[in-house]
């Protein structure tokens, strides 16, 4: 007899081998693959394709046309010594990819209560996000990138492999951090950063071309860059001049922001 809160499932196919529990939501078209197991309280959208021994569970929200490859384990318990089974969440949007062994944990009651992932990111094997991380779009994590808690990351960001990220950093959109860094501090939004500890290493071109941003606004960068790394003033000053001194545009006036909200510190 059918549990109570059993919902109907249509064009949804489910291995044979897989652990779904009938409370869980699947929208039509999802794939479940052999020995993957799904918990209750997960809802996932429509399209989705979920791998081989995959584990889903806690108060996790999956949109559509997800990519979850195998061994990824996503919406278990945070990895804090303060939690105690508190119902928080993991949302995740849509179009994104999950390669082999991802893990990404649900938030903390005083983080927020939820972990938040946007549209059109790429984490690579053995990447790990961590509680109440925010990250927005079409970011991309490299192979064994870890992101403690806490941790915010704008769009068209890029971190490559073997990336430490520390917990409360904001990193900026279309900001680059090289292999094996270590980033303890904030990188503002159009700069690449590298080294243990991170340090600046100019403006993130590289980028800035794949995304074909306006010569004009790439030379308004360049000068914002110029004035916060090169003139040899504090920060405080620094804000101060580009004020003063940039043509005024939605990039630039996020880049003074970011640096003026920073909380850690800037990457120097």
């Amino acid at each position: 007899m059918p549990r109570k809160n059993f919902r109907p499932r249509k064009n949804v196919n489910i291995h044979p081998s897989a652990v779904v529990s009938p409370e869980a939501e699947l929208a039509s078209g999802v794939e479940i693959g052999p020995y993957t197991v799904i918990g209750a309280d997960v809802k996932i959208g429509s399209n989705t394709s979920i791998g081989a021994s995959v584990h889903i569970d806690g108060w996790t929200r999956i949109g559509a046309d997800n990519k979850i490859y195998n061994g990824c384990s996503i919406g278990l318990p945070p990895q804090h010594l303060d939690y105690d089974g508190e119902k928080t969440y993991v949302f995740i949007s849509d179009g994104n990819c999950f390669r082999e062994f991802v893990t990404v944990h649900r938030g903390t009651v005083d983080g927020g209560g939820e972990t938040r992932i946007g549209c059109g990111n790429h984490f690579m094997s053995y990447s790990h996000i961590a509680h109440d991380c925010i990250l927005s779009n079409n970011i991309t994590l490299g192979n064994c990138t870890n992101l403690s808690g806490h941790v915010v990351i704008e769009t068209d960001a890029t971190l490559e492999s073997l990336v430490g990220v520390h917990q409360f950093v904001h990193i900026g959109q279309l900001a680059r951090v090289n292999t094996h860094s270590k980033v303890v501090k904030d990188i503002p939004p159009y700069i690449e950063a590298s080294g243990h500890p991170a340090q600046v290493v100019g403006v993130n071109f590289s980028d800035l071309r794949k995304k074909k941003v306006d010569a004009s606004l790439k030379q308004e960068i360049v000068k914002a860059y110029k004035i916060l790394y090169d003139s040899g003033l504090n920060t405080e000053k620094a804000l101060i001049k580009m004020d003063q001194v940039l043509k005024t545009s939605e990039e630039i006036e996020h880049f003074i922001r970011f640096i003026r909200s920073s909380t850690r510190g800037i990457c120097r």
